[in-house]
């Protein structure tokens, strides 16, 4: 492992991440020692300084963690940290196993986390404030003359401000006189408010001259918030996580921190042209935690520059700056224009103009896709979560009214057999015409719609092998309102993805096997038309230059 903080920035202002820990404690996160590795590359890839590696010593997955990354991991941009407590309560730093095990994880950097609350001093540590400052004293002294750089996590700190500032502050004012390189001030609970941190902060560099760092957790909503209002009253270490994962309802979120300070504030806190990739990293840790990204996510969000209100979209084709607060390419993001019965020509004309479709400022064209969108829209359909099926229905009135063929369908069915023995049987038939060839396949399923799913891809693969590489990665079903009694309008959302990119479609209709077999029609030849597949004859597919 090397350990070489980049050269493009100086020490002035620290972005430390804390994902590998605090962020591993939220609930339905459980990260694996090649997880943490692989984070731990998407961070210094980023352009982090400190990753935060988790506590060696504590647990053997930690333990393994540090073993690991020294020899599998060089790190460009950042440096790992260590975190650890205090020596305890009457014990010597330099005979703590605690403490040695922080220095056999070979992290150059240490964090240690102390109590700064003196309730929590007397009833969790159960001993003296002195002797609680006298840990601090021992454990930062001892580990700087071990050539380790150290951060104090103060724990608790504003809570405990707030009971007895004076003990507080003397937390602070010790661990810094021992030789810590900066103090951070943590806001465990979550319960403040930007105004009330900008004031601590404030104070507390005031009186103790100790260079500060903040810690927020987003219990009142407002941990980005109270991380910038620290760095506005002085503060220049933030602590946070990747896409605010962590306890309870997680810690400041990394992305927007970094994006406001780089952008918002003018401060250089990552390599050059690291920003670009913030879409990339935050949706590539997602995948490592197994979560599903966030989509209204500020700066990184698939919906963070989306516009869907006819005016915005009049607007934006005048110039984007009037609704957006960034050039989304500035963080690796991209606008999209939504398409809805909320639509007016704007939209669809930049809609086509993102799709690469132009409508050559066809007022009558584009006012029969505005209309068709918000027909479809009132049985059911939604296009601004079916771009696919947009495109589709965009090229069909492109062409007259032709919609784009690459098979013909006769008839399609779908058969369920119970059994006596409560198993199902699922089986679908399909008959269609393709390049002059009628075809009947018929195949099973675990479902009804995967039965014809199935029988579908047997059928065209015959005609099209480029179907092969398609795979349904999601299914939705919404049951909208009904109409008498037990009847209702099914609309079913699928994504299909094939290798390279996902897109999605969108099928309505009385029963959910109907609304199905739409989105599957429109899934398989979006696929064919991404794959640059000539369409049938006199069908609507020629592509628009």
């Amino acid at each position: 492992m090397t350990e070489t903080a980049t050269s493009e920035l100086d020490d002035s202002f620290h972005v430390f991440d804390t994902t590998l820990r605090d962020g591993a404690q939220r609930e339905g996160i459980n990260l694996t020692v090649a997880d943490k590795l692989a984070i731990a590359r998407h961070l210094d890839d980023f352009g982090v300084g400190f990753i935060e590696g988790g506590w060696p010593g504590a647990n053997p997955r930690d333990t393994e963690f540090f073993a690991r990354a020294r020899e599998e991991i060089d790190f460009r941009h950042a440096r790992l940290v260590a975190f650890g407590a205090t020596r305890r309560a009457g014990a010597n730093a330099a005979e703590d196993p605690q403490v040695k095990a922080l220095l056999d994880s070979g992290a150059s950097v240490i964090t240690l986390v102390a109590k700064s609350h003196d309730r929590h001093v007397e009833l969790a540590l159960r001993t003296t404030l002195d002797e609680n400052l006298e840990m601090v004293r021992d454990t930062v002294s001892y580990l700087k003359s071990q050539d380790r750089r150290v951060f104090v996590d103060c724990e608790h700190f504003f809570d405990g401000y707030r009971a007895n500032p004076e003990y507080a502050k003397a937390v602070v004012r010790t661990a810094s006189e021992a030789g810590a390189d900066v103090v951070i001030l943590c806001d465990t609970n979550g319960g403040m408010l930007p105004a009330q941190v900008q004031a601590v902060v404030s104070t507390v560099l005031a009186d103790t001259g100790a260079r500060l760092g903040i810690h927020a957790q987003d219990d009142t909503g407002c941990a980005v918030a109270n991380t910038l209002a620290a760095v506005d009253a002085g503060a220049t270490h933030v602590q946070c996580t990747a896409n605010g994962y962590g306890e309870r309802v997680g810690n400041a979120n990394l992305f927007p921190v970094v994006a406001a300070l780089e952008l918002k504030y003018g401060k250089k806190v990552l390599p050059e042209g690291r920003l670009r990739e913030m879409t990339r990293i935050s949706h590539a840790i997602a995948e490592v935690v197994n979560l599903t990204p966030s989509t209204h996510q500020p700066y990184v969000g698939v919906s963070a520059f989306a516009h869907k209100a006819g005016l915005h979209a009049s607007a934006i084709k005048v110039d984007p700056d009037l609704y957006q607060h960034i050039d989304p390419e500035q963080v690796g993001n991209t606008m999209r224009m939504l398409v809805s019965d909320m639509a007016g020509r704007a939209s669809v004309e930049l809609k086509g103009k993102e799709l690469g479709i132009d409508l050559g400022g066809d007022r009558e064209l584009v006012g029969r896709v505005v209309e068709r969108v918000k027909e479809r829209e009132l049985k059911g359909y939604t296009y601004e979560a079916a771009d696919a099926s947009f495109e589709l229905l965009l090229r069909t009135e492109v062409q007259g009214g032709t919609p784009l063929r690459y098979f013909e369908v006769e008839s399609w069915r779908a058969i369920v057999e119970d059994r006596p023995d409560g198993t199902h049987a699922n089986e679908a038939t399909v008959k269609l015409w393709a390049k002059g060839e009628r075809i009947v396949a018929t195949a099973e399923g675990n479902g009804p719609v995967n039965a014809l799913d199935r029988a579908l891809r047997v059928a065209l693969e015959k005609i099209y092998p480029q179907l092969a590489k398609l795979d349904l990665v999601d299914y939705k079903v919404r049951i909208l309102e009904g109409v008498h009694g037990t009847q209702s309008t099914t609309r079913v959302l699928i994504s299909t993805t094939d290798g390279a990119g996902e897109w999605s479609t969108v099928g309505v209709a009385d029963n959910v096997i109907a609304a199905s077999w739409q989105a599957l029609e429109d899934a398989y030849t979006y696929g064919l038309l991404r794959a640059g597949v000539e369409p049938a004859e006199g069908s609507g597919g020629r592509l628009v230059e």
